[in-house]
């Protein structure tokens, strides 16, 4: 899968609707896009923002999400958070939309990100139609697990990369995919959300860049 990957960096983000500070913004960090097959991933992307927010809503059970959003908090949170990062040396978060064959389909990326520490957490999440195919949905998920993978090791030069998933049922063919790309189970934080009336678990998986080498080296996708 490694070499059919291409690299085409500081991607050009043109938003014609929001105004930059160009004196205090200079230059734009961490742009990376990403292709395998039809699959792609760009930095993200504003006419994708509304997708996403309903992609959100309806899986509100599975995120860190206690109420649905609207249309004026999803502008306000490209304004404040996503577009600022884009101008950051050592951003909080690198997000991309997710496509296929150019149309967005998820997103996710990089989020919780500790410089010092060299890690961060992966952050995914498809459009619910796209879940109904369990086949699919591990094929679409591996492809972005890869992407991620080759941007902390091979780029941000990250120690370790991780996951946090709610123990529900739902979550169950998310968790398995994790671990046939690799993530090692870590542990359980329990009782640690509240979710449909109760407490439930947090389950943590991670992947090191020490078996970044080793794991690509007989990894292969299958459909």
């Amino acid at each position: 899968m490694e070499d059919q990957f291409l690299f085409l960096e500081k991607e050009k983000i043109e938003d014609k609707q929001i105004k930059i500070n160009k004196k205090t913004m200079k230059r734009k960090y961490h742009q990376y896009n990403l292709k395998y097959e039809v699959y792609e991933i760009v930095p993200i992307r504003k006419k994708d923002i509304f997708l996403i927010m309903d992609w959100r809503n309806k899986q509100i059970n599975i995120l860190r999400q206690n109420k649905l959003l609207t249309k004026r908090e999803q502008i306000k949170y490209y304004k404040t958070k996503i577009i600022p990062n884009f101008f950051k040396r050592h951003p909080d978060i690198i997000l991309f939309s997710y496509l296929y064959d150019k149309k967005c389909i998820g997103y996710g990326g990089l989020v919780h990100i500790d410089w010092n520490n060299k890690k961060a957490e992966l952050s995914f999440l498809l459009d619910p139609i796209r879940l109904e195919n369990e086949k699919q949905y591990e094929y679409e998920f591996s492809i972005f697990i890869n992407f991620m993978k080759k941007i902390s090791f091979e780029k941000l030069k990250f120690n370790k990369i991780y996951t946090e998933t709610f123990d529900l049922p739902e979550r169950k063919k998310h968790i398995e995919v994790l671990e046939k790309n690799g993530f090692k189970f870590e542990g359980k934080l329990r009782e640690h959300v509240y979710k449909k009336g109760k407490y439930i678990d947090s389950l943590i998986h991670s992947f090191l860049i020490k078996e970044y080498k080793e794991y690509e080296g007989n990894n292969k996708l299958e459909r």
